[in-house]
């Protein structure tokens, strides 16, 4: 029986990043992919000397249909997949009326389509293997529109539905799905400085990717179907209505604008 891998999309950078990390130091095989040039190989040969697994790299832009299909055609007929992390995304911060067709588009195909193509032209693959699992990374904003980042949100929102219904439909089945909605992240210097700029509540609510990746995969392994890291941030969230939580996020993210224009 072929050994199976682990396929981690968003793998060069910040929760991905983790992901390959954290799978890497369980031994597991891996599938890692990104965007081009974001120096996935090296990340890729350093995984494989540190410890000592076979690893993968496969540069795309999955935001385009056409990658996605190559991409999963070039799995299926070459490997055994037992798990799949929709974890390549894209956000952003923008008045919607100065916002380009093409950065629309890009959030949902890549958020919405990539996630939900790449699930379904993997899930035979995962289906054939004892036991498999599915993690789609989604957000806290999923809980709540906010303006000034109309897209995004309502992309996680779907991320969130599209899980939790996938769930339903394979739960007495071999194939486990899973959702985790993670608040702001430290994945990098720019993100840092953002969230340092917006207080107290938003520094003590961060989260560092690799605890989150480290506990995403505990509870993967338990079968808990909605993962939440900020389970403070979250229940603010259900608890505010959505007359005081809309004008509250949108005008925080309106501050941000304006000091960063």
């Amino acid at each position: 029986m072929k050994e199976s891998y682990a396929v981690v999309t968003g793998a060069s950078q910040g929760l991905g990043k983790s992901f390959a990390r954290q799978l890497a130091a369980r031994q597991y095989p891996l599938i890692l992919i990104s965007l081009p040039n974001e120096n996935l190989p090296a990340f890729c040969s350093q995984l494989k000397a540190d410890f000592k697994v076979e690893v993968h790299c496969y540069e795309t832009d999955l935001s385009l249909k056409e990658n996605i299909f190559c991409l999963t055609e070039w799995i299926n007929q070459n490997f055994s997949v037992n798990l799949l992390i929709n974890n390549a995304g894209i956000g952003g911060t923008k008045k919607f009326e100065e916002a380009s067709a093409t950065y629309i588009a890009k959030i949902i195909q890549l958020n919405v389509l990539a996630t939900s193509l790449l699930t379904h032209q993997l899930l035979p693959n995962l289906q054939k293997q004892q036991k498999a699992y599915i993690l789609n990374v989604s957000s806290l904003a999923a809980f709540s529109p906010i303006g000034y980042k109309t897209v995004y949100p309502a992309s996680k929102a779907f991320i969130h539905s599209f899980s939790r219904g996938l769930y339903q439909e394979l739960k007495d089945s071999n194939v486990f799905v899973s959702v985790v909605n993670p608040g702001p992240m430290r994945t990098n210097e720019d993100t840092t400085r953002r969230i340092d700029e917006q207080g107290f509540f938003a520094k003590i609510t961060s989260l560092d990717p690799d605890k989150v990746a480290k506990h995403c995969l505990i509870q993967l392994e338990k079968r808990d179907t909605v993962i939440m890291v900020n389970p403070l941030s979250w229940l603010l969230l259900k608890l505010l209505p959505i007359w005081l939580k809309l004008p509250m996020l949108t005008n925080k993210i309106k501050r941000e604008i304006s000091i960063t224009s």
